[in-house]
């Protein structure tokens, strides 16, 4: 049992604005399960996750290696600068919004850690239909909670409860952004530009980005204003393994075999040089928030 002094849990802190994926009602904290009035439960895993993917599951999102992946190539920092964007926007425009942060689609926790870490005072949900991303998720920060949700899906959040929601390279429903949204709460998305890791596309193949991708992000945010937007450019040095964690972390890894993504890296140079290019932009909805 927890001193009675002793700061809560990070998932103690957000399980009050948390809503049962069954009945859509208030969740608490019963020893080691969330439980609702109706007597729904969801247990604590041991790593520090709760699922909360009500009905049928659509996807598991990325598997153990996905995940693994991404881990090793985000601990190398080369996407620091991406984080560190994130980090300062998503501060600077939540100073006087009350609610947790959450990331959606948010993998390991990595950008969630850096936007806790820039707002000292805050709790972190990293929301995720993947087991093996929670886990880690669950550890990354102090004040960071991993809950597992399909975020396509009702999120099992309540109204008005996020400060900000972070959509870095992952699916959002608009819809569900909007109404998790405090009251001049904000929406804080990171996409790549067209010549993101172009490199690592031509010379390995797999999925490219979307030429269409700024104007389908106006439309799916028609209903917010954008209050800030910063481009992330750069260029890196990967080894073959990196360039391994890159590729086989994001879309592509479910369009290649490991096969041939193998026998793709082995043909590359060592170094080989790459671009990070991110837009990382700030929206609100016009209403100011209001439902």
């Amino acid at each position: 049992m927890a001193h009675p002094h002793s700061p809560p849990s990070a998932l103690d802190a957000v399980a009050p604005r948390l809503c049962c994926p069954a009945c859509d009602d208030a969740l608490h904290r019963d020893g080691p399960s969330l439980v609702c009035a109706a007597g729904h439960t969801f247990d604590v895993a041991r790593q520090g996750y709760v699922n909360l993917i009500g009905g049928r599951r659509r996807h598991r999102g990325d598997d153990s290696r996905m995940v693994a992946a991404r881990e090793r190539f985000l601990a190398a920092g080369h996407f620091r600068p991406v984080s560190r964007a994130l980090a300062e926007l998503a501060a600077e425009h939540t100073r006087s919004v009350d609610g947790v942060v959450v990331d959606l689609a948010g993998g390991t926790g990595h950008h969630l850690s850096a936007v806790l870490d820039a707002c000292p005072r805050r709790f972190g949900l990293c929301i995720d239909a993947s087991a093996p991303a929670l886990r880690r998720a669950a550890r990354a920060h102090p004040r960071a909670a991993a809950v597992g949700a399909d975020v396509w899906a009702r999120l099992p959040l309540r109204d008005a409860t996020a400060c900000a929601v972070l959509s870095v390279f992952g699916p959002r429903g608009i819809a569900e952004v909007e109404r998790v949204l405090a009251p001049d709460g904000v929406v804080v998305v990171a996409g790549p530009c067209p010549d993101h890791l172009q490199e690592l596309g031509r010379l390995v193949g797999g999925v490219g980005i979307d030429p269409r991708r700024p104007e389908r992000l106006a439309a799916s945010l028609r209903r917010f204003e954008r209050l800030a937007e910063r481009v992330v450019r750069g260029r890196i040095a990967l080894g073959r393994e990196e360039a391994h964690a890159a590729v086989a972390m994001g879309p592509s890894a479910r369009h290649l075999s490991e096969d041939q993504l193998a026998r793709a890296i082995a043909r590359l140079p060592e170094p080989v040089e790459v671009t990070v290019s991110v837009e990382v932009s700030v929206h609100r909805p016009v209403t100011g928030g209001a439902r």
